[in-house]
């Protein structure tokens, strides 16, 4: 958690209503690269909830003030670097209206916050403190406005929030008759398309729909636009949320830094995530795609519509839009293979969180810059909040108690606590102590012990709980959370006994009881992964090759598998032991079982990546060798291509999709069991079917997925000079190029690789695609990133060093590779130190990186 004897800390406990309420808010911005000029209008009543005479204090960052005037008279206000204050004395004591003029430089402004420029395009990014950069303003999400604008610039398309109420040669006016906060402003200024289409609203109003895009990305819009229809019908039909505005745009910008934005009728993504066609994206774009475009969609009920009262509240929005655009996903594609996915993600990013220096609260109660709190535990670990809390009152309830949400705070800035009385109030539950999920950091442990009594009216099976909630940084002692453990108990035979229940544990330690049983039952325990627990019980691996076989949950079926593996692979690294047959002969039953969805059997076949596998030895009480977990995973990747390998040509052959692409779900999953046997088959036969693939392939999908399977196994060399001559001028297919060579290069050579990639001239880290690309493809490089050299560690202190002045956001979040040092051995560790103490010693140093590298550094 932040220093909280930094004078720069927020703090939760320290918040005030703004003095002022501000109903209204005209904006003129008159375009210029180098001095666009804001006028603003602001009209401001006394805020009741804060009675007496107040200074009004204004946001504003690297702002160059031309004048300022209350009620037509000039006022000199007080300026420093953060804003400026009007005394309470230069105010009237009622409503007045403050207007401003002020200069900003878009095309100066490489930071990508506030109002910027992207390729000779104006565009805005304002979530969470960039509107400071645009105008003087209160900057806080509590302070809703209705907002109209005028953009003056000499360009065809000028585009911001809410429906359109004029246009002419060289201006444009846009009015929101909506209450929002300054983040979701939003202004694109350029030279764009629309993809149009139009939408009908379930109560009939037609709702005109564009994705605005660049001179030649005009055929990659369809599947954006699919995906945006199918929202809009999904929210209708699931959660009764009907669109309010005559208009809805999606603007593709090519530099971005993060993947998409809500702006209210306006939503602005990085290209990456909306642009797709079957020659130039894969099949995990496009599911990304759908599945984003349901996100930012969904936040027009779950974020702008019900807003956040504070930034700490930033889980009330993220989690619940995030739960509702995976339960989009799963209605879309697959149930099953959506929550294995999910839960990948989340024991990837989130858990990583929770173990480390940076583990926080779904809802911190601190911070010092709020950009470094867009992480996987506000985002995927507040969705499995929303998760949990749904399966114990269950689907009737949940669907009341967001109705009465949405009623009752429509047009708030809203709190947990709000968010939780709705539930309180629609079930008569005491939530009190369930919202310890969002007040404390750490992922549970949930130890299991289990008893067997039979009897002659049948036997007693006891499952006995125990939770333990480990300690983070300031928060030593946690009290016991409400967690719900979804359990099935199978007979010896395989048949189901007692279907999925939810135990409830909210004691320390706790047993729960079936009874009537006609033998000892094999326990499938967390089913669909019910709460987001690390689970501790020793499990033989006949145990866990009887549910890789058998049980009818299918995410327990597959974590059978996932465990069974990483049993398998520990032994590997730390008693050179050789792999179980019994887990080879289960994954072979298992690649090869037709009745199964193919999505789900490529999943299974996936191997623990290493940085998982260190995440589990350092569990475990070992200290992880990244050069010994490669070695043995490459190994168990041999050895059960052996297994299979008779096979594996024919279910390659099996998979292939004839006929023209599409990217729904069943060729999807096609695709991607077919490429797990290629991986598989490419052990065997020295990359000749992955060579045949490359040469033959249709789509995006298979050709860089061939091309990837062939640099694994350490070639491709020719095919990676194919890939660059036919997609050199692509930028976002570029971005695989650049990306791929730096994953999958051997860990010796990975800082010369990299070094030859950021020396090209079509490098550009002021791009956070590009930047991510080769320096996410680093160090998600585990064996080269932690080579023993420290090569890796001194490579990317170096490019954050070079990054921060320019882009403080996308080298802060880039700096979480260093988060798990902790479980590594002594030398990595000094080493890695040594690197943070670098960072934090660069002159000017951003408070974003400056506060992420202290916070990695301060255990």
């Amino acid at each position: 958690m932040p220093d909280t004897t930094d004078p720069r800390t927020i703090r939760l406990a320290d918040y005030q209503p703004f003095a002022f309420l501000l109903p209204q808010v005209a904006l003129t911005f008159r375009l210029a690269p180098q001095a666009t000029r804001v006028l603003a209008r602001l009209d401001f009543t006394p805020n009741p909830a804060r009675p007496g005479r107040h200074d009004l204090r204004l946001h504003g960052e690297a702002l160059r003030l031309i004048s300022a005037a209350v009620d037509g008279r000039a006022v000199v206000p007080a300026l420093d670097d953060t804003g400026l204050t009007i005394a309470a004395a230069d105010l009237p004591e009622g409503a007045f209206t403050l207007e401003t003029e002020v200069e900003i430089a878009p095309e100066a402004n490489t930071a990508l916050e506030g109002l910027y420029m992207s390729r000779g395009m104006y565009c805005t990014q304002c979530e969470a403190e960039g509107f400071r950069k645009i105008t003087y303003y209160p900057d806080r999400p509590d302070v809703m406005a209705r907002f109209r604008v005028r953009i003056e610039g000499d360009l065809p398309v000028l585009l911001s929030n809410g429906n359109p109420l004029g246009q002419g040669p060289c201006w444009a006016e846009w009015d929101d008759p909506w209450p929002k906060p300054a983040y979701l402003f939003a202004l694109v200024a350029g030279d764009l398309v629309a993809h149009p289409d139009r939408f009908i609203t379930a109560s009939g109003r037609e709702v005109a729909l564009n994705i605005w895009v660049r001179p030649g990305d005009e055929d990659r819009c369809a599947w954006g636009m699919e995906a945006l229809k199918k929202s809009m019908t999904w929210d209708e039909e699931v959660y009764g949320r009907e669109y309010d505005l005559d208009i809805f745009n999606i603007v593709a910008v090519d530099d971005f830094n993060m993947g998409a934005m809500e702006n209210k009728g306006l939503n602005i993504f990085n290209s990456k995530a909306v642009l797709a066609n079957a020659a130039t994206a894969t099949d995990d774009d496009f599911a990304r795609i759908e599945a984003i475009i349901a996100h930012e969609y969904f936040h027009n009920w779950t974020g702008n519509r019900i807003t956040c009262r504070d930034w700490f509240q930033l889980c009330l929005k993220e989690g619940l839009t995030v739960y509702r655009d995976q339960q989009f996903s799963g209605d879309m594609r697959s149930h099953a293979v959506k929550r294995i996915e999910d839960v990948l993600m989340l024991r990837a990013r989130q858990f990583r969180e929770d173990q480390g220096p940076l583990a926080h609260a779904v809802r911190p109660d601190s911070f010092v810059e709020i950009n470094n709190f867009y992480t996987a535990t506000v985002y995927e670990k507040g969705a499995e909040v929303i998760g949990m809390l749904r399966r114990m009152v269950g689907d009737d309830a949940y669907a009341q108690a967001l109705d009465l949400y949405f009623a009752r705070h429509d047009g708030q800035a809203a709190t947990i606590e709000d968010w939780l009385t709705v539930f309180e109030d629609t079930t008569a539950r005491d939530l009190s102590q369930f919202k310890r999920w969002y007040t404390e950091a750490g992922t549970p442990r949930l130890k299991v012990y289990e008893a067997w009594s039979p009897g002659p009216q049948g036997g007693t099976y006891t499952l006995t709980l125990a939770q333990e909630n480990p300690p983070t940084p300031g928060q030593p002692e946690k009290g016991a959370k409400v967690i719900p453990v979804a359990v099935g108990l199978l007979n010896p035979n395989g048949d189901e006994v007692v279907p999925t229940t939810v135990l409830e544990l909210t004691k320390p330690v706790q047993s729960f009881a079936f009874e009537g049983l006609a033998a000892r039952p094999i326990p499938s325990i967390l089913r669909g992964f019910s709460a987001p627990v690390v689970l501790e019980r020793e499990v033989p691996a006949a145990e866990r090759a009887f549910l890789l076989a058998h049980d009818t949950d299918p995410f327990n079926r597959w974590e059978a598998g996932r465990a069974l593996a990483k049993d398998v692979l520990a032994r590997m690294i730390t008693q050179g032991a050789a792999p179980l047959p019994d887990f080879l002969d289960g994954m072979a039953r298992l690649a090869f079982d037709e009745g199964l969805d193919p999505a789900f059997r490529a999943l299974a076949l996936r191997l623990p990546g290493e940085d998982d596998m260190a995440a589990t030895l350092a569990q475990s009480g070992h200290v992880p060798d990244p050069a010994r977990i490669r070695s043995a995973r490459q190994a168990l990747s041999l050895a059960l291509a052996q297994a299979l390998g008779p096979r594996l040509a024919g279910l390659e052959a099996a998979m292939r999709v004839e006929g023209p692409f599409s990217a729904e779900a069943g060729p999807a999953g096609r695709r991607a069991l077919r490429l797990a046997a290629l991986a598989l088959l490419t052990r065997l036969d020295g990359g000749a079917a992955a060579r045949a693939a490359y040469a033959a392939a249709g789509n995006m999908t298979e050709s860089f997925g061939a091309l990837a399977i062939l640099l694994e196994a350490g070639q491709g060399t020719a095919q990676l000079a194919d890939f660059e001559a036919r997609w050199k001028g692509d930028r976002l297919v570029m971005d695989k190029w650049f990306a791929v060579q730096a994953a999958m290069a051997a860990p010796e050579s990975l800082p010369a690789v990299v070094a030859r990639l950021t020396a090209r001239p079509d490098f550009d880290m002021k791009n956070p695609n590009r930047f991510r690309a080769v320096l996410g493809g680093f160090t998600g490089n585990h064996a080269g990133f932690h080579h023993e050299s420290g090569a890796g560690y001194a490579l990317l202190a170096d490019w954050l060093i070079r990054l921060d002045p320019v882009n403080p956001q996308t080298a802060a979040r880039m700096s979480t590779a260093f988060e798990t040092w902790p479980r590594y051995d002594a030398d990595r560790q000094a080493m890695i130190r040594a690197a943070l103490q670098r960072i934090l010693a660069a002159p000017g140093l951003s408070r974003d990186l400056s506060e992420m590298v202290g916070r990695m550094l301060a255990i």
